[in-house]
């Protein structure tokens, strides 16, 4: 063996203790604040140079695909799981308060949840497995009549992002605010000869575009 092989082997093991030391440093930054966070913040979390979280995340997205995917990938088997409910409403209810507990706990995994404003594959093929599953949930809680007709798919991520947002702006006062708001908002979704019109439906295009005006950019503060 080669000096040159045996003085391989250990670089090799730190760059894989480095890379798994920024993805850990990613989640709890991305957690804390969000998308909006930035290399240089995770760098510091991590207690590495920026020049080596460059080296192997060349961008933000890559490396929040890596750090939050298993996070989203669990918000597709809540969804189907839900499906398994007794229910439609039991697995609807089921998945609004799961997820919106997940998102209350990590500000990266609602913005990106969310659709913050990112070019991310991952993103979109997590929401093409999420919507069939709480589609089929709305649709079945409104033909067993405890679901309002005039809520549909595009309404639950609206939903779940003025939960959310209660969520990460109370948690020094009040940790558990936004249940009760959850709450209120999931009365209101009952089935109701009194309730009032709600007007025009969102379009995934109108969930999209508040996302888009609401949520942050990853680019925001690069």
């Amino acid at each position: 063996m080669t000096d040159a092989v045996r003085t391989a082997r250990p670089l090799r093991r730190d760059a894989e203790l480095n890379r798994q030391r920024i993805i850990e440093a990613a989640r709890e930054v991305f957690a804390a604040r969000g998308v909006a966070a930035t290399l240089d913040d995770i760098a510091r979390q991590a207690g590495v140079g920026i020049g080596t979280v460059y080296r192997r995340f060349p961008t933000k997205e890559a490396l929040l695909e890596v750090a939050l995917e298993e996070k989203l990938r669990e918000q597709v088997r809540v969804a189907e799981a839900a499906l398994e409910a007794p229910t439609g409403w039991d697995g609807l209810t089921m998945f609004l308060r799961a997820v919106a507990r997940m998102q209350a706990a990590d500000r990266g995994l609602r913005d990106l949840a969310l659709g913050a404003e990112l070019n991310l594959t991952l993103y979109d093929r997590i929401r093409e497995r999420v919507e069939p599953p709480i589609t089929a949930l709305v649709e079945r809680a409104q033909s067993e009549k405890s679901l309002r007709p005039d809520i549909t798919v595009h309404d639950v991520p609206l939903l779940l992002m003025m939960v959310t947002e209660i969520a990460h702006h109370s948690p020094q006062v009040r940790p558990d605010l936004h249940d009760r708001y959850l709450q209120l908002l999931i009365d209101g979704l009952r089935r109701s000869e009194s309730a009032g019109d709600l007007g025009r439906p969102p379009s995934s295009d109108d969930v999209d575009a508040v996302a888009k005006a609401w949520l942050p950019s990853a680019a925001a503060r690069g």
